[in-house]
C-alpha cells in the first residue's frame, strides 16, 4: 500500500480559489503579521536588553576602584582541593585597607598563595567600599552585550510568534467548528435522490 503524499503549495491562502475558506484569509494575515511583529518586537526587545546589560557593566565599572591592602596574615600556600587534587594559586586571607572617607577596613580578598604578613596587595571595591572581584574587561562586556541582547531578541521574537500561534489555533478551532455545523446541515441531502 502507498503512502499518500502532502503537497504543499506556497501562498494558497493568498490566492483565489473556490476551496478557500475566509478563514484561510484571516490565518494567512495572522501568520503575517506575527512574522513581523516578531522580527520588529524582537529586534525591539534585543536592543533594550543589549542597552540595559551596557549601562549595568559601564556603572559596575565606573564604580570598582583599585585599592591597596596589607596582609594581616600569612596566605596559606599550595592549597588542593580535595576532591578534584586541583592546585589553587590564588587563596583567601584577611587584609587591611583605608577607604576613600579614611576608615580602616578589613577583610578577606583573594590573594596570591604563601604571601607574607604585611605585604601589599591590590584590591577591589564597590561604591558601598566592600571588597569586589576586579572589574571585566571591555572584551567580556561587550560579549555579554551581544548575547544578552540575541537572548533578548530571541525571547521577544519568539514570545510575539507563539501569541501567534494561539490565535491560529483559535482561528481554525472556530473553523472546524462551523465546517461541522455545516457539514451536520448538507451531509443528511447527500444521501437522497435528485431528480
Amino acid at each position: 500500500m502507498r503512502k499518500a503524499r502532502r503537497t504543499k503549495v506556497l501562498g494558497w491562502r493568498w490566492r483565489r480559489n473556490p476551496l478557500r475558506r475566509h478563514s484561510d484569509a484571516v490565518e494567512a494575515r495572522v501568520i503575517l503579521a506575527a512574522w513581523a511583529l516578531a522580527t520588529v518586537g524582537g529586534a525591539a526587545a534585543g536592543a533594550v536588553s543589549a542597552h540595559a546589560m551596557e549601562t549595568g557593566t559601564a556603572q559596575d565599572q565606573a564604580e570598582r576602584r583599585q585599592v591597596t591592602a596589607v596582609l594581616l596574615e600569612t596566605a596559606p600556600s599550595g592549597v588542593r582541593d580535595l576532591s578534584t587534587g586541583t592546585k589553587y594559586d590564588h587563596v583567601r586571607a584577611k587584609v587591611r585597607w583605608t577607604d576613600g572617607d579614611g576608615t580602616v577596613r578589613t577583610d578577606n580578598a583573594s590573594v596570591k598563595g604563601g604571601a607574607k604578613v604585611g605585604t601589599a596587595v591590590s584590591v577591589w571595591t564597590d561604591g558601598h567600599q566592600e571588597l569586589v572581584s576586579a572589574p571585566i574587561g571591555p572584551a567580556e562586556a561587550a560579549a555579554r552585550v551581544v548575547l544578552t541582547g540575541t537572548g533578548g531578541a530571541l525571547a521577544g521574537g519568539l514570545v510575539i510568534l507563539a501569541g501567534g500561534r494561539v490565535v491560529r489555533l483559535r482561528i481554525e478551532r472556530r473553523a472546524t467548528g462551523l465546517w461541522g455545523e455545516e457539514w451536520d446541515r448538507i451531509g443528511p441531502q447527500w444521501g437522497r435522490k435528485t431528480g
